[in-house]
């Protein structure tokens, strides 16, 4: 694809971005599907400066990363239902110059954990309150899962699990806790910290654990319970289910998603080796 006077701009926006893998994901299915446009990562802790250019700029659409989820909520005008619900978004749309906020990330997690594991009537741990806590609490929810938040603010944590009908349990209080699903929503193990793990083994016995953390593609928490005999989940497919649907809601077109899966492992093969 060249490069032009109409060549449509999107990008991810957040801090810190060096380790994301959006633009490689996002470029590769706008090639695939023929589509001119480029996805460039904008690193930034301005979130109000960021979208006041997107709109200056003609932006056509974000990816929204940490530590924006939640705080980009009162800059957009309008939010989808779902979105609305979970409070947070993970994705802008610019509708000629009307910035509306979806969210992908409980659809992508609900999608990657549905192909190892019944979440109806399931018992999930999750690790963090942030925005994807929040998200992907939210789409268990809605399946019929019941859910656990643990956190290391308590105010913050018994907050989310007040809004998700949900229980709260503090870190210390988890030694040899039950759940059938385990999930990493926190940046702990994310590269480059490749040696850092949000709880240890000994803390928690879980069926199925996934981690949101996508590089590296397998992290050290999911080394550890595999070793142990859980079934994991990498965050790599909820990353890509979740970017499979922004790409549908930006262009309307059907995602290549195995392009973008091919994409995406090249890129941690670099990342790894």
């Amino acid at each position: 694809m060249n490069i032009d006077q109409h060549t449509a701009l999107y990008g991810v926006i957040g801090s810190p971005l060096r380790h994301s893998l959006s633009p490689i994901i996002q470029n590769a299915a706008f090639q695939e599907r023929g589509v001119n446009a480029v996805f460039l990562a904008f690193e930034t802790k301005d979130l109000g400066g960021a979208i006041q250019g997107v709109r200056a700029l003609e932006i056509k659409g974000l990816s929204v990363t940490l530590p924006f989820k939640e705080a980009i909520v009162p800059y957009l005008d309008e939010l989808d239902m779902l979105a609305g619900e979970i409070g947070a978004a993970n994705t802008v749309a610019n509708r000629d110059g009307m910035l509306i906020g979806y969210n992908t990330d409980a659809i992508g997690a609900i999608r990657a954990l549905e192909g190892v594991v019944k979440l109806t009537g399931a018992n999930a741990l999750i690790l963090g309150a942030g925005g994807a806590a929040r998200a992907i609490g939210h789409g268990l929810v809605r399946v019929g899962c019941a859910v656990t938040i643990s956190n290391r603010s308590k105010e913050r944590g018994e907050s989310l699990a007040r809004d998700l009908g949900a229980t709260f349990i503090p870190p210390e209080g988890l030694y040899k806790y039950q759940t059938d699903i385990l999930i990493n929503t926190t940046p702990l193990g994310m590269y480059p910290e490749v040696h850092s793990i949000p709880i240890s083994t000994d803390m928690v016995n879980a069926h199925v654990v996934m981690d949101a953390v996508y590089n590296p593609h397998e992290t050290r928490l999911l080394k550890e319970f595999k070793r142990l005999g859980a079934t994991v989940v990498s965050g790599l497919e909820m990353f890509l289910q979740q970017g499979a649907e922004q790409f549908r809601l930006w262009t309307g077109l059907n995602p290549p998603l195995r392009t973008m899966r091919q994409a995406a492992l090249r890129a941690l093969e670099g990342f790894e080796s």
